[in-house]
Parts: structure tokens; C-alpha cells; sequence
């Protein structure tokens, strides 16, 4: 059965609370700049010493973050994203290897969020593998 790539995906996935209790455990973040408020724009404001990005998955707003994520880490602030595995990228290979701590999670994830129905979901594995990538 093929996919429906006409369905309305979004963008707005939370992170399990178990992962970032753990990342936070490690890294005592201070600041978010992808919470999920429609109406704040991480991209443009400064972000703390200590952050925590789950970013939309959508590659443009991914891409920007990733390059954010970087600029900020030249001013002295971590910044740990969770992201997709996508190791044939250009940023990827740019930005992210050579400049970057990676590490990969063993399983997928299981995101909550609206699925493509509507329904608020808390067990809904992402279509991809995903790593940790460490900004310091």
C-alpha cells in the first residue's frame, strides 16, 4: 500500500519527556528555542548558554536551525538537537560532521503529537532514525 503524500504532516512533534529528562539530566539546559507555540520564532531571537532544540523536521526550518544551532555554539553556547538521521546531506557534511558530537539512538523514537487526523498520539515512531548532535 503506498503512502498518501498528500496528507497534511506536521511539524510540530514534541519530544518524549524520558529523552529529555535524560539529555537535561546531562547538559542543564536553560533554554528552548522550538517549544511549541506557533507564535515564537526561535530563528530570530538569541538563544541561551544552554539549549535544547527539537526542530521542525521540515527540510528549510531543519536547515535553519542546524545553521543557528552553530552560529550560537561560536558564541560559546551548546546547543544539543535532536534530529533525524540523515547522514547523504550537504548539511550533514558541512555543518554537522565536521563540527559536531554525534550520537545515534538505537530505535525510533516515539513522538507525541497530532497525527495526520488530528488525533493526539503519544506513540507514534518517527520516519526515521534519529541522532543526537552536540554543538559545544
Amino acid at each position: 500500500m503506498m503512502k498518501n503524500r498528500n496528507l497534511e504532516h506536521k511539524d510540530d512533534w514534541r519530544t518524549p519527556k524520558y529523552l529529555y529528562e535524560e539529555l537535561n539530566n546531562e547538559f542543564n539546559f536553560t533554554f528552548d528555542p522550538c517549544p511549541i507555540f506557533p507564535e515564537f520564532d526561535g530563528l530570530t531571537v538569541s538563544w541561551g548558554k544552554r539549549n535544547f532544540i527539537n526542530p521542525p523536521y521540515s527540510r528549510k526550518l531543519k536547515e535553519a536551525f542546524i545553521r543557528k544551532a552553530y552560529e550560537e555554539s561560536k558564541k560559546r553556547n551548546l546547543c544539543v538537537m535532536l534530529l533525524p538521521v540523515s547522514t547523504s546531506t550537504k548539511i550533514f557534511h558541512e555543518i554537522i560532521y565536521p563540527n559536531a558530537k554525534i550520537r545515534f539512538l538505537k530505535g525510533r523514537i516515539k513522538f507525541l503529537g497530532h497525527n495526520t487526523k488530528g488525533e493526539w498520539v503519544t506513540n507514534n515512531c518517527g520516519m526515521h532514525d534519529s541522532m543526537i548532535v552536540i554543538f559545544d
